[in-house]
């Protein structure tokens, strides 16, 4: 452990003064594809650029409180940054930028339908169809999170427990559901509609009553500078919002 941690000091350090002091922004990996987007388009208005780490949000919250160099943070579960406020380690509580959603992904070799009540997968599971499927890691994945309880609501978590990939985060997760030896999986909306996902199989929406609501919420942290500033400011603007948008993020009606 002592040598994982002072690998990620080194690491941490790298980021933050190897790039001229170009803020180092964590985020959920759902966001990989949106949020770099938004980054060009904040680069292209304002000329300044930002360095983007992608994770699972309780791996990041966990480096921020380990003291990792970070200016800002999206997470893809408001809690993570909620608690990270009550700690001390953000300016303040932040503002919701996003609420996510979960897609079934069926690659094209898998006999599994794809539907948004996954009846699909019911029938899959009874005629013994299912190899393995993944999901993002529920003990610190928010869209893991959020795979569970849709499947608890379907009544398939314990029979399909036996089968599951856990992904260190949801973009893992889907590297894995569009891998040969998986039937699917459940992932997020904003990867499913990535050019590499809609060519390796399809997918469904999953109902938004069958799971808590993943709540993004965003906040600059006690390291953050006028860059970060910026950017967060950026997110805020129209521009940023229908990029997210573009890339299957839901808007919240409440911005605080």
């Amino acid at each position: 452990m002592r040598l994982f941690a002072a690998i990620l000091t080194i690491c941490w350090s790298m980021l933050a003064h190897g790039a001229n002091d170009v803020p180092l922004i964590a985020a959920a990996s759902d966001l990989q594809t949106a949020l770099r987007e938004v980054a060009q388009a904040f680069q292209s208005d304002t000329g300044q650029k930002v360095e983007i780490v992608f994770g699972s949000s309780g791996n990041m919250a966990a480096q921020i409180r380990q003291g990792a160099p970070f200016q800002m943070f999206l997470s893809a579960d408001e809690k993570y940054v909620l608690d990270l406020a009550k700690g001390g380690f953000t300016r303040d509580d932040g503002r919701l930028y996003a609420l996510g959603r979960i897609a079934l992904f069926v690659p094209h070799h898998s006999s599994l339908k794809a539907d948004e009540q996954l009846a699909g997968l019911r029938n899959a599971l009874k005629n013994g169809q299912i190899e393995r499927f993944a999901i993002a890691n529920p003990s610190h994945a928010p869209y893991g999170r959020a795979a569970r309880e849709a499947l608890q609501k379907a009544q398939l978590w314990e029979s399909l427990q036996p089968r599951l990939i856990l992904g260190e985060n949801v973009s893992q997760a889907a590297q894995f559901a569009t891998s040969a030896n998986a039937s699917g999986g459940i992932v997020a909306y904003s990867l499913a509609l990535t050019p590499a996902m809609k060519e390796a199989g399809q997918y469904a929406l999953i109902r938004q009553d069958w799971y808590a609501p993943l709540r993004q919420r965003m906040a600059l942290t006690r390291k953050a500078g006028p860059g970060a500033e910026a950017f967060y400011a950026f997110l805020q603007q129209d521009k940023a919002r229908a990029i997210l948008a573009r890339n299957g993020f839901a808007m919240p009606q409440e911005t605080p």
